[in-house]
C-alpha cells in the first residue's frame, strides 16, 4: 500500500511521540474516559498525528479499541478559532442522520483533564488520497472516487439543517461576505510581510461579492485529502476535519475544493494538490466544467456564474488561513512540524488569487 493508500490517521507518514508542549497525563485522560465513555476501557496510549496544522489530534489506542482525539491547541490563539465544540456539534448532527463522518463520543471542556477542550470521536480506517491525479488507481476506480466526492459535498449541502438542529450553527445569510472580514482580519492578526496583492485583494473583495445562492451546511474546508475512502471501493466513509463548518451559501464551499483544477504546481503544498497540466480525460478525472455540472444535477442548479471571483475568493482564503499558520509559528503555537513552510505560499496564492479577481473585473 502507498503512502497515498494509508489510513488517514497515519497520513504524513504516520504519527509520532507527543510533542513536549502538547503532552498530557494519560493515566488522568483515560479515568476521565472510563468514568464518562462506557465503552472505553483503560490504560491507553497516545501518540501524536504528524499531519494537520490547526488543532492537534492524537491516536489514541486503548484496552478497548482505537480512538481519535482532537483538542485546543494551548497558548495564545486567534479570535474564533480551533472551536472544537463546534466541530463536535455538527460531527454528531451529521452522524445522525447518516452523513459519512466518524462517530463522535464526548467532549470535553474540562481544560483539567488534557489541558485544553477536547473530543474524542471513533477511529475510521481506509484510504485517503493526497495526490489529485490519483496515480495508484485506474480510470474508472478514479472516475468513481470523483463521483463520490462530488456525491458527498451536494449530499452536505442538501441536509435540511434546521431539521438536524443546526439552525442557530450560523447565520445563513452572507456567508462570503463574512469570511472575507473574517480571513482578513485573521490575516491582519498574523501578518508577518507586507503582499500587495493580499492588501488589493482586501480591499477589492467586499465589493465585488455575488448575492447569495441559498443556505445550507458548509464544511468550509472539503476537498479530496479531507476524505476517507472504503479500503475495496470508492465509498466514502467519513468526511475529517470540521473546524471550519458553519452555515452559508454552499457555492463559497463548494468552489473551495475546485481550486485543484487550477492550482499552480510550483505553488502547491498547502494540502490543496493541483490537477493543472494533468490529461484529465486520458486518467478518468472529470473536467472541471463536467464536475461542476455534475454538481448542479445533484443539487437542482442551473449552473454557477461568477466562477472568477469565487477562485479569487478561495484563493485568498486559502492564502489567509496559511498566514495564520504562519503566525502561529510566530506565536510558539503552531502545531505541524512543517508549518514554517507554509511562509512561502501565502504570496503564490494571493498572485494566483489576484489573476482570478483581474479576470472578474478587478482594477
Amino acid at each position: 500500500m502507498s503512502e497515498q493508500t494509508i489510513d488517514r490517521q497515519t497520513a504524513f507518514s504516520g504519527t509520532k511521540d507527543v510533542a513536549e508542549a502538547l503532552a498530557f497525563d494519560e493515566k488522568r485522560l483515560a479515568a476521565w474516559l472510563e468514568a464518562h465513555v462506557p465503552e472505553f476501557k483503560g490504560p491507553l496510549t497516545a501518540k501524536q498525528f504528524k499531519g494537520g496544522q490547526s488543532n492537534p489530534t492524537y491516536m489514541i489506542e486503548a484496552a478497548s479499541g482505537r480512538y481519535v482525539l482532537r483538542r485546543k491547541p494551548p497558548g495564545k490563539l486567534l479570535p474564533s478559532a480551533h472551536a472544537v465544540d463546534r466541530e463536535y456539534r455538527v460531527l454528531s448532527a451529521l452522524h445522525s442522520v447518516g452523513f459519512p463522518v466518524a462517530r463522535p463520543l464526548i467532549l470535553c471542556d474540562d481544560d483539567e483533564v488534557v489541558g485544553t477542550m477536547f473530543y474524542l470521536m471513533d477511529f475510521v480506517g481506509g484510504r485517503v488520497y493526497w495526490v489529485p491525479s490519483l496515480p495508484d488507481c485506474d480510470n474508472a476506480e478514479r472516475a468513481a472516487i470523483y463521483d463520490a466526492m462530488n456525491a458527498t459535498i451536494a449530499q452536505l449541502h442538501t441536509i435540511d439543517y434546521e431539521a438536524v438542529g443546526l439552525g442557530d450553527f450560523g447565520k445563513p445569510a452572507g456567508y462570503v461576505s463574512r469570511q472575507i472580514k473574517r480571513w482578513s482580519d485573521q490575516y491582519r492578526a498574523s501578518e508577518t510581510q507586507e503582499i500587495a496583492e493580499m492588501e488589493r485583494l482586501i480591499d477589492w473583495l467586499p465589493g465585488a461579492t455575488p448575492p447569495d445562492t441559498g443556505a445550507s451546511i458548509v464544511h468550509g474546508d472539503f476537498r479530496l485529502d479531507n476524505m476517507i475512502l472504503a479500503p475495496d471501493s470508492p465509498k466514502v466513509l467519513a468526511v475529517l476535519d470540521w473546524e471550519l463548518a458553519t452555515l452559508g451559501d454552499p457555492i463559497g464551499d463548494f468552489t473551495y475544493h475546485l481550486m485543484q483544477w487550477h492550482m499552480p504546481t510550483s505553488r502547491f503544498g498547502s494540502g490543496t494538490g493541483s490537477l493543472v497540466d494533468v490529461d484529465l480525460p486520458s486518467l478518468g478525472i472529470p473536467t472541471l466544467d463536467d464536475y461542476v455540472a455534475r454538481y448542479c444535477e445533484r443539487t437542482g442548479r442551473d449552473g454557477i456564474p461568477n466562477l472568477d471571483f469565487y477562485f479569487a475568493y478561495n484563493f485568498f482564503r486559502l492564502a489567509a488561513i496559511l498566514q495564520g499558520i504562519v503566525g502561529r509559528v510566530r506565536d510558539g503555537t503552531a502545531t505541524n512540524e512543517n508549518a514554517a513552510a507554509m511562509a512561502s505560499q501565502v504570496r503564490p496564492l494571493a498572485e494566483t488569487a489576484w489573476g482570478f479577481a483581474e479576470r472578474a473585473g478587478a482594477r
